[in-house]
Parts: C-alpha cells; sequence; structure tokens
C-alpha cells in the first residue's frame, strides 16, 4: 500500500501545475518560500498577474534594510497561505493564474542604469499583458513601475497612496529618492494627481503638488466605507495603480520598516479600508519599505503579506460601472 503522506502537497513553488488553480494547502513550517506558495516561474506568458521582487533600497534616507523586504514578505505568507483570503467572497486563485517571478536583477554596480533598467524589465512583463504586484524594496522602487504601467495605459494614471509621507518633496538638483520620486512622477506627467489620493499622511509637506490627501486623523476619525467612497470618488473609472508603504500603519503593529511614524492607522483598519475598494480599475500595485531587521516576530512580514494577498484580491475583482 503507497505511503498516504507522500501525495501530501510539497514545494508547490515548483511543483504547482499552474493556472488559476485556488489555493492549496501546504504546511507553513516546510518548503520553498514563493509568495503565497505560487508557481515560480520567470515565464509569465499566460499569467494574469506576476509576483515580483525588487530588492533595493540605495534611494532610502533612513534606516536602510528593505532590499531584504522581498524575502520577507514571501517568508510572511506562508503563514496565510493556507487559506482563502478573509472578507472577501471570493478566492483571488479561481479568478488569477498568478505566478512568483521571484526579484529583478539590480544593477549595483552600475547605479545610474538602475531606474532604465527596472522599467524595463516591468515594461517585458507588462507587454505580455501581466499585471504586477511588486515587493519591495523602498519607496523608490515605485516611479521605474509607474513609468511602465503609464506607458503601457497611454495617459497619466492615478495613484492609489498609502503612507504617512507624501513623498512629494521637491528635490534638490533633480535627485530622485524615496522621498521625491512621486514629486518627478507628477512632473513627468506619469501621475494624474487631481484624480490621485494619498492615505494616512502625518508628516509636513506644504506642497500637495494637487493631491487629494486623507490625513492619519481623516483615517481615523472615518470609517472604512467612508474612506473607500473617497477613493472611488476621486478615482473614480480612470486607470490606477495602487502603492502601500507599509509606514502606512503605525509601527506598533508593523515595527519592520526604515522610517516608522507614529499615530497612524492599525492593521485591521488598513485590511478594512482594502477589502471596499473592489471595482476600481487598478493596473498594478505594490507593499514596499518592509525592512525585516526592524521587525518583531515577522509581525511586519504578515501585515505586508495580507496587504498584498488584499491587493491581489483588488486586482480579481470585477469592474464597477
Amino acid at each position: 500500500m503507497a505511503d498516504e503522506s507522500s501525495k501530501l502537497p510539497t514545494d508547490l513553488a515548483f511543483t504547482r501545475k499552474g493556472g488559476a488553480d485556488g489555493t492549496i494547502v501546504e504546511p507553513t513550517f516546510s518548503g520553498a518560500l514563493s509568495f503565497m506558495r505560487r508557481r515560480y516561474s520567470k515565464d509569465v506568458s499566460g499569467a494574469d498577474v506576476a509576483v515580483v521582487g525588487i530588492p533595493f533600497d540605495s534611494a532610502t534616507t533612513g534606516r536602510p534594510g528593505s532590499r531584504y523586504g522581498p524575502r520577507s514578505v514571501r517568508q510572511g505568507s506562508a503563514m496565510i497561505a493556507w487559506n482563502t483570503v478573509w472578507g472577501w467572497d471570493f478566492d483571488p486563485f479561481d479568478r488569477l493564474d498568478v505566478v512568483d517571478f521571484g526579484d529583478i536583477a539590480i544593477p549595483y554596480g552600475s547605479p545610474m542604469q538602475v531606474v532604465e533598467d527596472i522599467a524595463a524589465q516591468f515594461a517585458a512583463i507588462h507587454a505580455q499583458g501581466v499585471k504586477t504586484l511588486m515587493l519591495g524594496g523602498d519607496h523608490f522602487c515605485t516611479w521605474p513601475v509607474l513609468r511602465s504601467v503609464a506607458a503601457q495605459v497611454g495617459e497619466p494614471i492615478s495613484l492609489i497612496h498609502f503612507d504617512s509621507h507624501t513623498d512629494t518633496w521637491r528635490p534638490h538638483d533633480g535627485e530622485v529618492d524615496h522621498g521625491t520620486m512621486f514629486y518627478h512622477a507628477v512632473k513627468d506627467g506619469i501621475v494624474d494627481p487631481a484624480r490621485s489620493i494619498q492615505l494616512g499622511i502625518r508628516t509636513n509637506n506644504k506642497d500637495t503638488l494637487g493631491f487629494n490627501i486623507l490625513t492619519a486623523e481623516d483615517i481615523d476619525r472615518m470609517d472604512a466605507d467612508d474612506i473607500a467612497a473617497r477613493v472611488k470618488a476621486v478615482v473614480g473609472n480612470r486607470p490606477a495603480y495602487l502603492t502601500f508603504d507599509i509606514d502606512f500603519i503605525d509601527p506598533a503593529f508593523a515595527p519592520g520598516t526604515g522610517t516608522p511614524v507614529a499615530g497612524g492607522p492599525s492593521t485591521a483598519k488598513s485590511f478594512s479600508i482594502l477589502r471596499r475598494l473592489g471595482g476600481l480599475d487598478v493596473r498594478g500595485a505594490d507593499v514596499v519599505e518592509v525592512a525585516p531587521a526592524y521587525d518583531s516576530a515577522d509581525i511586519t512580514a504578515l501585515a505586508a503579506a495580507t496587504i498584498a494577498l488584499h491587493c491581489l484580491a483588488i486586482l480579481a475583482s470585477p469592474r464597477e460601472n
């Protein structure tokens, strides 16, 4: 008689056949750590979404370490990959063929090439009609990805930006770091600030560049339904990109980040908002600024993995008219 244990799924990152095959349970404590146990593949043909890591943090102005973020988020996802995503009435993996592309190559010896190199690697994925869920890396990494998405859309896109910082500070001598990249995105015509929204802001920057803003205090006093309604009113039916800086969440709940700011929302409030953003025309998403060296018991990695999973559910949700 064959050993029944040999039939249990293991190392689904390599053994999964692919396609929109739903959630398959693999022990949380073993196996290759792809994101949500999805199949690793550099071939994204036929996929709907590619999870792509950018292990880069050289644009960080505070504590470094988010280059280890993609690995940390994948590890955190192993804790939740055994069940379908809470709060949605469907399993996104029944609707989407999601592959884990792994991490892209970064030309560390040629730092001036980084922007063009990241943009080109994402453009090659987007050109195949595949959306991306990016795992950062510092928030600078969003800029070249946005360039690729906007080029594919052919017009400025709306930004749904969760963060404690606006990241629109005016640069000195044209510099680009993880606090100036959305200034460049607006000035370069990639993002339409009037149809974009920033949520959770609790640092001072008088020049909003025309972005709609819900501060951390607004988030605290509003319920999730009203917050989501505000996001949808601003973005409407426009193509959008969702970017989630983990420091949107109060460091009491997500300490593992380079630029923590006290006074932010809880993980529970964050998830409640995301669960109400289905129906938007989201063309891509990311979770950035996870720096595991400052984490405690992997709670930041777990929060980031859950946020990324909610982003997949948003990508899988049917468009609202």
